[in-house]
């Protein structure tokens, strides 16, 4: 029997769902549907392979007052970490703590334009994997 993913969807809260899905879109290469458009109160974005978890981007009216209970770890599938955090800074993404070390390991916590946390790790090609 093939192992069938629990997780459908992972949610986010967002003043603008639909801006929040084309950032997640860019950072994950998860596809925008041609269904969603900018005033929809739901928007998802998915990566096309089974069992793998789209994104869910839910308008909600109160703003993000606290720390994430949950992020997502994010690991470049190709390139570097730092070249993931400056591509991730030219799409609206800000630095929350650098936790790099000097012997390249480590980590950088990163917000997505509305606040929410996110970790940007070694990428695959770093930890060899590609």
């Amino acid at each position: 029997m093939a192992y069938l993913n629990p997780v459908r969807h992972v949610s986010f809260d967002a003043h603008d769902p639909y801006a929040l899905a084309l950032f997640w879109s860019r950072l994950t290469g998860y596809a925008v549907t041609d269904e969603d458009a900018p005033d929809d109160d739901e928007v998802l974005i998915e990566s096309g392979q089974p069992g793998v978890p789209g994104l869910l981007f839910l308008r909600v009216p109160d703003d993000k007052t606290v720390k994430n209970r949950v992020h997502l770890d994010i690991q470049p599938p190709s390139g570097t970490r730092d070249e993931e955090v400056k591509r991730l800074l030219g799409f609206g993404a800000r630095v929350v703590d650098d936790r790099r070390t000097e012997d390249g390991m480590g980590w950088v916590v990163m917000a997505d334009p509305e606040g929410n946390e996110f970790c940007v790790e070694r990428s695959a090609v770093e930890r060899g994997l590609v």
